[in-house]
């Protein structure tokens, strides 16, 4: 956990906690605090090699951070391989935030050929009390959010998505192999619990910890950088338990609507652009957020504009915008004033409907193939054959 100042006082410089972000995010800060290794030139070079290929989230530093993606290209190198891992906690409906870890890690299974777990936390999302949502609710959402997940593209041959409450049988001895190795303290210094804290909320890192070990080869996790304390619990004792330790790559937050600080959530629709928004929405939305222009065209037209802190610019910078010529440009001409606020925002718009409409249709046909990702699936008939790793 990471808090910068006192939150408590309302004069925190910021909060990254894997329940909550708040304020301009130093990312460098995080590094630090996080002892994670910024992602360099160098390591970028070999990964690219060996994928075959160039992503723009890692070229532009969207993806920032790791805990041994090296060792992950040396395995690969080496022939030993790596499975892919991440998840998604289904409180609502999902925003285009929440898709970029989604549309790299399907980029990540193309390029190695490589197995991914996806899985679909709907017990935390209930025992989380503050969200107030019911059982019931949160797998509905889980079921919900399978769809707009499935609707990515992946191969559903290599990939298993699955909700906790409906494989904790399987997960469960590795829960409680994990959860052994792991004391109240220790977790109430990582995660801040207290003495109000749900006992579930205490029990739950373990069941999180358990998909970086559904094979015995080194797991790759792509995920938000608030997401890491879970997996520092993981490095602590995967090697006590027979398994490697969990490497990670992470991505900055995508800008929320209303400007700079903290990070797009669902229970904050004024702050994102959801999957189910019609283009009415998106454009009503896009002419409302937070601009880095001038009070004036005057103004604006001799100063410029700030793309640092314009949210249409930063949008097509992180996902929505793969040209690295055109993106500059786009840059260029905003920080010069030749273009306008409205002129990026009429850009975004074009590009985000056309995103949005795609995943849609996308979703539609995924339906009747959800089956083939979860329980029936080929990845998933292998787990519950080998009882989830535990046999290998």
């Amino acid at each position: 956990m990471a808090i910068f100042g006192d939150e408590k006082q309302g004069n925190n410089e910021f909060v990254v906690t894997p329940w909550h972000v708040a304020g301009k995010v130093d990312y460098q800060k995080l590094i630090e605090q996080f002892g994670t290794d910024e992602i360099t030139q160098e390591l970028l070079t070999r990964f690219e090699r060996l994928a075959g290929g160039s992503h723009h989230m890692f070229r532009r530093r969207v993806f920032f951070s790791h805990r041994d993606l090296d060792k992950v290209l040396d395995d690969y190198e080496r022939g030993r391989g790596f499975f892919l891992y991440t998840g998604r906690g289904p409180s609502g409906p999902m925003h285009v935030g929440h898709l970029i870890p989604f549309h790299l890690t399907r980029w990540l299974q193309e390029r190695f050929d490589v197995n991914v777990y996806i899985e679909i936390t709907d017990d935390e999302k209930f025992l989380e009390e503050s969200r107030g949502l019911t059982l019931e609710q949160s797998r509905y959402w889980a079921y919900e959010n399978a769809l707009d997940i499935a609707a990515v593209g992946f191969d559903p041959d290599k990939t298993f998505i699955f909700t906790d409450v409906d494989y904790i049988g399987n997960m469960y001895p590795i829960a409680l192999k994990v959860a052994r190795k792991i004391n109240f303290s220790w977790v109430r210094a990582v995660f801040g619990f207290n003495q109000q804290t749900n006992i579930g909320m205490v029990f739950y890192p373990a069941i999180q910890i358990v998909p970086t070990m559904f094979e015995r080869k080194r797991c790759l996790i792509p995920a938000a950088i608030d997401q890491d304390p879970y997996w520092r619990v993981q490095r602590d004792i995967a090697e006590s338990l027979g398994y490697y330790k969990a490497a990670a790559i992470h991505s900055r937050f995508l800008m929320p609507l209303t400007g700079p600080e903290g990070k797009m959530s669902a229970s904050q629709r004024e702050s994102a652009v959801f999957l189910n928004d019609d283009p009415k929405t998106i454009r009503k939305k896009i002419w409302r957020a937070f601009s880095g222009g001038q009070s004036t065209l005057e103004l604006h037209r001799k100063l410029g504009g700030n793309p640092d802190i314009d949210v249409a610019y930063q949008w097509l910078y992180y996902f929505f915008e793969p040209d690295d010529d055109r993106i500059k440009q786009l840059h260029d001409d905003y920080r010069s004033g030749k273009l306008t606020s409205g002129d990026m925002k009429s850009i975004l718009i074009e590009r985000l409907t056309e995103f949005v409409e795609r995943h849609q249709t996308s979703r539609e046909e995924v339906k009747d193939k959800l089956h083939l990702y979860m329980r029936e699936g080929r990845l998933a008939q292998r787990m519950w054959e080998t009882k989830f790793g535990l046999e290998e």
